[in-house]
């Protein structure tokens, strides 16, 4: 899409400014721990699923073996890829060869996806909880898969 196809209601949405902040050192890839984190809209099926006003997030769980499914409010979103195969939207099996090719040192049992589409800023508490429990569990490296 061309800027001047973009309706006017969407040019005007202010862009959040952040600071620069320095890159942070760590150990060398091959032996990070690595988590995935989606805008997706994923969740387990049963989960609660994610609505217009959900500022949380879900927790995929690497070792639930209940279908992954995507709740993602958007009516915009095109969900072809995801049904085609969800590495589209959450490259979990492409992580898994690189941990088994010794390219990254682990992943996380635990993942996370939030919806997309929502202001920056109401996502920030959820974002902000999120970060501590991401270090408690002693997770080196995420990888944001933004839809």
């Amino acid at each position: 899409m061309k800027s001047s196809d973009v309706p006017e209601a969407f040019s005007n949405i202010p862009v959040l400014e952040y600071e620069l902040t320095e890159a942070l050192e760590g150990p060398p890839v091959r032996r990070r721990k690595v988590a995935l984190v989606t805008t997706a809209g994923l969740m387990h099926r049963g989960d609660r699923a994610f609505s217009m006003d959900s500022f949380d997030y879900r927790i995929i769980d690497s070792q639930d073996e209940r279908e992954l499914v995507m709740s993602h409010v958007s009516v915009n979103f095109d969900r072809t890829g995801f049904a085609w195969n969800y590495n589209v939207v959450f490259p979990i099996d492409r992580l898994k060869e690189k941990v088994a090719a010794e390219e990254i040192g682990a992943l996380s049992r635990y993942h996370y996806s939030f919806m997309g589409a929502i202001s920056p800023e109401k996502l920030r508490p959820a974002a902000e909880q999120l970060s501590k429990n991401l270090l408690a569990e002693g997770i080196d490296a995420v990888i944001l898969v933004p839809i």
